[in-house]
């Protein structure tokens, strides 16, 4: 069993970029911005529960993991870069952890690294598990109106807001609520010692009107980007500053590699 995934040739060698997606998104969510990067080949990934990939149900991180290295294995992907956003960010970072062989460099997009405290924990998993009742028993479009209420999507307009209820309510609650709960942040281990001791490349993306996410970043030992005019969806509020920031990174890797 693998991850269901959309691919797009590039360049012969160059490395893969894999793009992971958020909560509720699916491998549609980053086209638009690896559209801008057609030299390298690109691998649009569903997460669990999520698109293509709602049938696969996942017990926990380790479980995301090893789908994750087997997809890329079906795939022949041998040196890539992994790009996520939020539960996708916080999945590469996991994934980053391990030090896989092949792993060029880590790009993360809003992904929270982890909770430092128990009682932080504690009120995390209690959030989650109300979320995922909601999901598991009401309509998606009541749930999604109340979650894009959360202050992390401030930013929002009324209209991005209703977008987003459209398109995210196309999805399989039962399924949702599996993953929210064997991904929580609430059982999501404090990565950013592991960050900062890894050798691989670590970059940081965030809104500059996402005030959570920019607090976050000054605690990384990574290389951090500031989107502008972007909240915490950077890559859908300002696709094309998303994308000039991924073909900086990958322009200046490259060169010093050779």
């Amino acid at each position: 069993m693998i991850l269901s995934g959309v691919q797009q040739a590039g360049k012969p060698g160059t490395p893969w970029l894999v793009f992971l997606h958020g909560f509720s998104g699916d491998c549609r969510e980053w086209q638009t911005v690896g559209a801008a990067l057609s030299d390298y080949p690109r691998l649009y990934l569903d997460l669990p529960g999520h698109g293509a990939s709602a049938s696969i149900g996942v017990a926990d991180f380790h479980a995301v993991n090893a789908l994750l290295d087997k997809t890329l294995l079906s795939y022949n992907i041998l040196n890539y870069w992994l790009v996520g956003y939020s539960l996708g960010g916080r999945i590469a970072m996991v994934h980053a952890c391990q030090r896989p062989t092949g792993l060029c460099g880590l790009i993360v997009e809003g992904g929270h690294p982890g909770l430092q405290t128990t009682a932080g924990r504690d009120a995390r998993r209690q959030s989650d598990w109300r979320w995922s009742e909601r999901f598991r028993h009401q309509p998606l479009e009541a749930v999604f109106a109340d979650w894009y209420q959360q202050p992390v999507f401030a930013s929002l307009t009324n209209a991005q807001r209703r977008e987003l209820i459209a398109l995210r309510s196309q999805n399989h609650g039962a399924q949702l609520a599996d993953m929210l709960e064997a991904t929580s942040l609430a059982v999501q281990p404090d990565l950013r010692a592991e960050l900062s001791a890894s050798p691989i490349p670590f970059y940081y993306l965030y809104g500059e009107r996402d005030d959570k996410f920019a607090a976050i970043a000054r605690e990384l030992h990574a290389d951090c980007h500031a989107i502008p005019h972007a909240g915490h969806n950077a890559h859908r509020e300002n696709p094309a500053a998303v994308a000039a920031s991924l073909a900086q990174i990958l322009r200046l890797r490259t060169k010093d590699t050779l």
